[in-house]
């Protein structure tokens, strides 16, 4: 007899929705760990600019892929994928509740959905690509996506430097189309071991969200960001082209470091691409059907979501 999929919770949403506080709330409440679900929390010594939970909330409630590479280095949504699936089956021999959460989209798609045979990270191809950008601009090169791969190219900002790079290496190197890999994305027998739930928090009114990454991208600035980001600038062995500085917020950060704007600019800089950056998960969020959606904009929203998440884990 096949045994039905084991359910497994995923509190999804943009920036600045509240995930953090209705996983504690639930933490509170239900023997969860939390499964971070975003490609900046894995970075060590970036804490103030990936709102990061601090050292009180870590206590409250075990958090894993948080803190488990440096900056120079990369982490790949395959490693993501093969992570969180391995921590899930830990979590649950531990007779506990695993609670994915986070923003990344790109990790819940590889994580629900599988996993295709698209290359891996290039160094020389990335190289070559950043010193085309540097000659001709991240445009050109999202026109030459849009020649090779327009499907991934209409979806893409022309200045989306990391996504235009990516899906440029990845023609390079195949000779497909990354649209062409995702649409033939593989799920393997094994992969059915887990039923991934979404819980979306997504705002009904997107000026109240954007207020919110206004004000927290201050509350960043007052807290040490331009600090922190000098700390990593004067390391020497970073730069813009890591995915680690082109984070949001510390690309903007790291541009006021080397003098090519001012702080005002900076600031202005970062909640304009974290906005974007919103957009993006709202886009991805909006592709899921199956998701609970909660209004982040409601002021009971963290209990909303706890009630949501109860119901279905059926506590």
């Amino acid at each position: 007899m096949i045994e039905a999929p084991l359910p497994v919770v995923c509190l999804l949403g943009p920036t600045a929705s509240g995930k953090t506080a209705a996983a504690l709330e639930l933490a509170r409440q239900l023997p969860i760990e939390i499964v971070s679900v975003d490609s900046a929390l894995v970075y060590r010594e970036m804490d103030i600019g990936t709102a990061k939970p601090d050292a009180a909330e870590r206590a409250q409630v075990p958090h894993h892929l948080i803190d488990i590479i440096d900056p120079a280095d990369t982490y790949s949504a395959g490693q993501f994928h093969d992570d969180a699936r391995r921590l899930i089956g830990e979590i649950r021999a531990r007779g506990r509740v695993p609670l994915l959460v986070g923003g990344t989209m790109l990790y819940y798609r590889a994580l629900s959905q599988g996993l295709n045979d698209m290359p891996s990270a290039d160094t020389e191809v990335r190289a070559a690509l950043d010193a085309q950008a540097a000659d001709l601009g991240w445009p050109a090169l999202h026109a030459r996506l849009a020649e090779v791969d327009p499907v991934t190219a209409a979806r893409l900002a022309p200045n989306d430097s990391q996504r235009i790079q990516r899906a440029l290496e990845v023609w390079m190197l195949s000779g497909q189309a990354l649209s062409a890999f995702h649409a033939k994305t593989r799920q393997p027998a094994a992969e059915t071991a887990y039923r991934f739930i979404p819980v979306a928090l997504e705002p009904s009114d997107r000026a109240v969200l954007h207020a919110r990454i206004a004000r927290r991208f201050d509350q960043m600035i007052a807290a040490g960001l331009v600090d922190e980001v000098a700390r990593l600038h004067a390391r020497g062995d970073l730069h813009p082209g890591l995915p680690s500085i082109r984070c949001v917020g510390y690309r903007q950060i790291w541009a006021y470091l080397d003098g090519e704007i001012d702080l005002p600019g900076a600031r202005d800089k970062g909640v304009f691409a974290t906005r974007q950056l919103c957009k993006r998960q709202l886009t991805w969020l909006r592709g899921m059907p199956e998701r609970t959606v909660i209004d982040c904009c409601d002021a009971d929203a963290t209990a909303q979501t706890v009630h949501a998440i109860r119901a279905l884990l059926g506590f």
